[in-house]
């Protein structure tokens, strides 16, 4: 793919505030054409959807039917697919022992079978083109945040999901890239409904912390989600640099720490702030 014809992408979960509409915002204003998809298209915002280049159309990954009938949309212009960028998710914040394994569920039906139907979906199209996925994952995906096991559980898999499509889709020259994520400062933890835990939860004392985590006001601070898609654009529609791309505040820190630390250290500063000190006193008194 050269980095300097102008391509037409797909991008997925274009809701205001999220990476998702400053991605499809940023390639649009470098002239590439652009599907901006969303479950309700009324979130995408005006900015991104009023543009000459840019079509909106209805698209839930959770749903087979919602995404076949994208996929037909998409063919039915005529103006084919170059890639394809599976950026729709969600997270979920609460302790294992307490997670509600139904939502557990749901929160994988968007994550990983989302991205992998889509896939299935647009690969016709994608194959014509010789085009490219793009998978939007995050650095959650390798290190053991206490908490947010399901969500990070959820990127592993599609970043493994990624390394295999990688290998699947190479004689037909479609390309594979996983996007680790760092921190941003985006609408991600607004979405997230407060931590309610069960009467019975082992983490009753810590309940605040876990919270505040989940609120996204502890932890780093995110970086600017509007420069974090600016610095994505070569990486979906250029050459691409790597099959793994670290971008954002603290991804690369991550992608270091990873490699090099013992994983003991690692789960010291995993833990640290996340009210496990406080919760271990507490069960020694």
């Amino acid at each position: 793919m050269s980095s300097t014809s102008k391509k037409t992408v797909l991008v997925t979960g274009c809701s205001a505030g999220g990476i998702g509409a400053a991605l499809a915002l940023a390639l649009a204003k470098h002239g590439h054409n652009v599907y901006a998809t969303a479950r309700n298209t009324a979130k995408i915002p005006t900015e991104l959807s009023g543009l000459p280049n840019v079509t909106t159309l209805q698209l839930d990954v959770s749903s087979s039917a919602s995404v076949s009938g994208a996929a037909q949309a998409v063919s039915e212009k005529g103006k084919g697919l170059d890639v394809l960028v599976n950026n729709a998710g969600f997270g979920l914040t609460m302790p294992l022992l307490d997670v509600d394994v139904a939502q557990a569920q749901q929160l994988y039906d968007t994550n990983v079978w989302g991205a992998l139907r889509t896939i299935q979906a647009f690969s016709g199209l994608l194959i014509a083109s010789k085009g490219r996925v793009v998978n939007i994952s995050s650095v959650g995906a390798v290190v053991n945040t206490p908490w947010i096991g399901i969500y990070s559980s959820s990127k592993a898999a599609l970043n493994m999901l990624s390394d295999t499509l990688r290998l699947e889709l190479s004689p037909f020259k479609v390309s594979v890239v996983t996007i680790m994520v760092g921190t941003i400062a985006s609408h991600f933890h607004a979405n997230e409904p407060d931590v309610v835990l069960p009467p019975s939860s082992r983490y009753s004392a810590i309940r605040d912390t876990i919270n505040r985590w989940a609120k996204g006001q502890a932890g780093p601070k995110g970086g600017s989600v509007q420069d974090l898609a600016e610095s994505l654009v070569v990486d979906v529609v250029g050459k691409p640099g790597g099959f793994w791309v670290w971008k954002g505040p603290n991804s690369g820190m991550v992608k270091f720490l990873t490699r090099w630390v013992p994983a003991s250290t690692l789960d010291g500063m995993m833990s640290n702030g996340q009210g496990l000190d406080e919760l271990t006193k507490n069960l020694q008194r």
